[in-house]
């Protein structure tokens, strides 16, 4: 890991975040003229960990970045970083304030729109003017869109993945009784836990909601069914104190797994900019609003995404200058399919983005 200061953070809502620093990890060489860059952002709860490098820590796509992989360390410069607002090490609600306390519920609103004027004068600082790629899906997807638009002469080559120009009305419903879920839980202390317990009940019961939202229908069916959890009985006892279905188990395990590394506060923030993810805001509208991309566009959806539909990357894809098509990544497991197909995705990237 490594962090680079940017100095104060103009708001996009009005405000100044002082003293910013930003997060990142790097895998391969920058060339001489810097042409060779790629930028990867990550989803809402992830992190700049995208491969494993000379870690021993697996990283979420491991399988995409790497020597000889489709995102080839031996001749690429592969740059992520940790959105501010997150817990991973950028300035976020958990970092100290000025004064030498967490910010806490101090932490100002955070825009997807301020996160790129943020990575942009990292990028600068880091001697990259203009990248080769900038890719990511989901929340990820919708970062390097907004960076493509606000930055068009900085991106040669934009992947957006299962996420469309906009959140939508059902995509910010899903989100709210999660925000509300932490903030109702009795160890929140509107947000100045820091010295004392932490809301992880209320974490994990935003992780549960969302998990829901990232898996299909099908999946949890074929992969779960009615089955109670082994040594089990959902049929016994009181409804306080019966056993689970093994599907209950699964989403008490991805719960309890995230409320072990996240921030709550950073799930609000980063929920918060995801729900604000517009890039037509504020520029005349969305076909106007990317008028002047200079990128070219690789535009994918999961056919069974039931989150970020694909009638959404259809609707971006239209929007876009030039004839843009919508890759469809054939996956039955759900929004997740951007993180699980690895093989279509290394594909799409080989033939569309690197004419391999």
């Amino acid at each position: 890991m490594r962090f680079g200061s940017i100095g104060d953070l103009q708001l996009e809502t009005g405000g100044v975040l002082p003293d910013v620093v930003l997060a990142y990890e790097t895998w391969g060489t920058l060339n001489a003229d810097a042409s060779n860059a790629v930028l990867v952002h990550h989803a809402l709860t992830g992190s700049s960990h995208v491969a494993r490098g000379d870690t021993d820590v697996p990283g979420w796509w491991d399988a995409l970045v790497g020597p000889g992989c489709p995102l080839n360390t031996d001749e690429l410069f592969v740059v992520s970083v940790n959105m501010v607002g997150g817990c991973y090490g950028s300035t976020g609600p958990s970092s100290f304030a000025p004064d030498g306390r967490p910010w806490g519920s101090r932490f100002p609103l955070i825009t997807l729109r301020d996160a790129a004027h943020a990575e942009k004068r990292l990028a600068e600082a880091l001697g990259i003017d203009a990248f080769a790629v900038v890719i990511g899906g989901s929340m990820g997807g919708a970062r390097a869109l907004e960076w493509a638009v606000t930055y068009p002469e900085a991106v040669r080559h934009c992947a957006v993945l299962a996420i469309g120009a906009s959140s939508t009305a059902e995509q910010i419903a899903w989100a709210q009784p999660q925000v509300l879920a932490i903030r109702n839980d009795p160890h929140f202390a509107d947000g100045n836990y820091y010295d004392g317990p932490t809301p992880d009940a209320g974490l994990g019961i935003a992780r549960r909601i969302a998990h829901i939202t990232y898996r299909s229908e099908a999946e949890l069916g074929a992969r779960f069914g009615r089955r109670p959890q082994t040594g089990e009985d959902p049929l016994s006892g009181t409804s306080a104190s019966r056993g689970r279905y093994a599907v209950e188990s699964y989403l008490d395990h991805k719960a309890t797994s995230l409320a072990g590394r996240f921030d709550a506060n950073s799930y609000l923030v980063l929920s918060d900019a995801l729900m604000s993810h517009d890039v037509a805001r504020g520029r005349g509208g969305l076909e106007r609003a990317l008028a002047g991309v200079r990128a070219d566009f690789l535009v994918a959806a999961v056919t069974s995404d039931r989150l970020y539909l694909p009638e959404q990357s259809f609707e971006l894809a239209a929007a876009l200058p030039g004839d843009v098509p919508v890759h469809l990544i054939d996956a039955a497991i759900g929004h997740d399919g951007f993180l699980t197909e690895m093989g279509q995705l290394g594909a799409l990237l080989d033939a569309h983005v690197f004419g391999r």
